[in-house]
């Protein structure tokens, strides 16, 4: 473990830190292999300590001893145990004993705030995510609004005003927040270069579902109003597209038979036949059938009966 020391510069009375001259290995420590190994031993038990895989001297009568770990779940890790002796004295004492990474250790990630852990998608529901008070995509909603000064100090009168005129909202997205939702919308998957645009043949600049937003952001993107789109309800950009669009493909439907004809061919509206030379021709290839003519035996509904004058 290297160690460093500050030094004044005469020529300049600068001060400066440089690595601190390493002692030679101390022979007495360098020597003490098996005051070491016991040590890890007892700390790690005989099985999970190794090899002997060297020492360093880390200062004046002060030596690591350096074992492998056989344990399966510290592959490429060491036991370092650290011996020293007082001056003029030959008897080693243990220090401390760790487990150490070596060169191939596997190791964890680096630790991150949660805040720069978040993923998109991680949010719950009922999660809450808390927004910094000073974040860097947000800006006062009333900002220039109220010129008295002696509102500026008084936070809670300054929100129930706005809340009274309504004023707005108390923040607002800034110029860096526009523009850093404005590059992830465009290249994202709702952007040109998303693969079901490339595959289209119209942008959603044409399409007659797409609906316009207002503010600064609308000179570029617009909302998906086609139910069956993969996009509905989403921020597009303009150049993007599917094969949703409203101009890809027109059907034109015919009409169902008799369900917009005319009253007058349906028969409800026109006149009874009449009987005789009114009657139409018939059409050709219809056979024509002559009214059946009245029989003569066959007395009128109305006549009085003849009596046989015999």
């Amino acid at each position: 473990m290297p160690q460093y020391e500050t030094v004044t510069d005469d020529s300049m009375g600068a001060l400066a830190i440089v690595p601190a001259t390493t002692p030679d290995l101390d022979a007495i420590c360098g020597a003490a292999v098996d005051v070491a190994r016991a040590a890890a031993v007892d700390v790690a038990g005989a099985d999970l300590v190794g090899d002997h895989l060297g020492a360093e001297s880390e200062g004046e009568r002060i030596v690591t001893h350096y074992f492998a770990s056989n344990d399966r779940a510290y592959v490429g890790w060491r036991w370092a145990v650290t011996v020293v002796r007082p001056p003029r004295s030959k008897t080693v004492t243990v220090d401390e004993v760790v487990l150490l990474p070596g060169a191939g250790a596997l190791l964890a990630p680096t630790w991150l705030p949660w805040s720069d852990r978040l993923q998109a998608g991680d949010l719950g529901v009922g999660d809450v995510l808390p927004t910094a008070a000073e974040d860097e995509r947000l800006t006062p909603g009333y900002a220039g609004v109220f010129p008295h000064d002696e509102l500026d100090d008084d936070r809670a009168a300054l929100d129930e005003l706005v809340h009274d005129l309504w004023l707005g909202r108390p923040r607002v997205m800034s110029l860096l927040g526009r523009e850093e939702a404005a590059q992830r919308w465009y290249e994202g998957d709702h952007g040109p270069q998303a693969p079901i645009a490339r595959a289209a043949e119209m942008s959603c600049a044409t399409c007659g579902f797409l609906l316009l937003m207002r503010g600064a952001l609308s000179r570029a993107f617009g909302v998906c109003g086609n139910e069956f789109a993969p996009d509905d309800g989403r921020v597009v950009s303009f150049d993007h597209g599917c094969g949703a669009h409203s101009e890809a493909l027109v059907i034109h439907t015919a009409p169902q038979s008799g369900a917009d004809e005319p009253a007058s061919q349906s028969g409800a509206d026109e006149p009874a036949p009449q009987s005789g030379a009114d009657e139409p021709a018939p059409q050709s290839g219809e056979l024509a059938v002559e009214p059946e003519p009245a029989s003569a035996a066959e007395p009128a509904p109305d006549s009085e009966p003849v009596a046989d004058p015999n």
